[in-house]
């Protein structure tokens, strides 16, 4: 594993123009970036498009469609996911990550939120697979349960995908929501074996949570991973691709954005040389 190999996640250095990003990307050797509808939509997919493909850069994923749990499957929320696997497909990234919702309005039924998950994926896994963009349900730490995704193990999200051929949905692993779960050294395996693992993601977990909780993805090597480890995890499930470091992280935003990239760069190094 390389400099080829890393891909900077857009939410990691939020604070950057894309066209400054993706210049930057450019003269430090990063190849690969990962991003975001709504920047994106901001910017307009074309423009985006031609500018990642300009520079020679690949889009590693598009994040996010999924909040499918807001009620019954509606024909809106299946539009704009529809949508979403539109853009991702006129980026040039094959993966469009789901964040899939939490427990519908009023419900405390968390089984009954990943059967409308499931409802909705099967809805969308053939448009997708028509148009060579594959989805990845990213189970999100039990902490996201109740509002944002009801997915919160790699097991849970493999056995949604397992109901759909493989490249049409896979899994997104991110250190920073599956590191806790003694069950999941044993998915990834799995899901490599049945070439469902479409994104692998580092986040480090430091604490204590910031107030609010979402935007506390530490930086690499600040917290408690063994990043090395789960790198090696997912070299052995015969990962390959692209490895994303997204970061939600307040302190990093508020710094320089080229200095947060440079610095990502580094500690990425650091981890996977180890």
């Amino acid at each position: 594993m390389n400099r080829d190999r890393f891909s900077i996640n857009q939410m990691t250095v939020k604070q950057l123009p894309l066209p400054e990003l993706v210049a930057h990307c450019v003269r430090l050797g990063v190849r690969g970036i990962g991003l975001w509808r709504e920047p994106v939509l901001a910017y307009g997919v074309e423009a985006a498009a031609a500018l990642v493909r300009d520079a020679g850069l690949t889009v590693t994923t598009l994040c996010r469609g999924g909040f499918f749990t807001a009620g019954p499957t509606t024909a809106a929320t299946l539009d704009d996911n529809r949508a979403a696997i539109d853009e991702a497909a006129a980026l040039g990234t094959d993966t469009l990550v789901l964040v899939s919702g939490g427990l519908a309005p009023g419900s405390r039924d968390l089984p009954a939120a990943r059967a409308l998950i499931a409802e909705a994926i099967a809805a969308l896994a053939p448009y997708a697979g028509e148009r060579g963009v594959r989805l990845a349900i990213e189970p999100l730490h039990p902490m996201y349960a109740a509002d944002r995704c009801a997915v919160s193990t790699l097991d849970q999200a493999l056995e949604i995908a397992e109901r759909f051929p493989a490249e049409q949905v896979g899994v997104v692993v991110d250190t920073y929501h599956v590191w806790w779960d003694d069950r999941a050294p044993a998915a990834v395996a799995r899901a490599g074996a049945e070439g469902r693992l479409h994104s692998f993601q580092l986040a480090d977990w430091t604490t204590p949570l910031p107030a609010g909780v979402l935007n506390g993805r530490g930086q690499l090597g600040d917290g408690a991973i063994d990043l090395a480890a789960w790198c090696e995890l997912a070299a052995a499930a015969g990962y390959t691709g692209p490895v994303e470091v997204e970061l939600f992280n307040d302190e990093l935003w508020a710094r320089d954005g080229v200095e947060v990239l440079e610095e990502t760069l580094k500690r990425f190094e650091a981890i996977v040389e180890s």
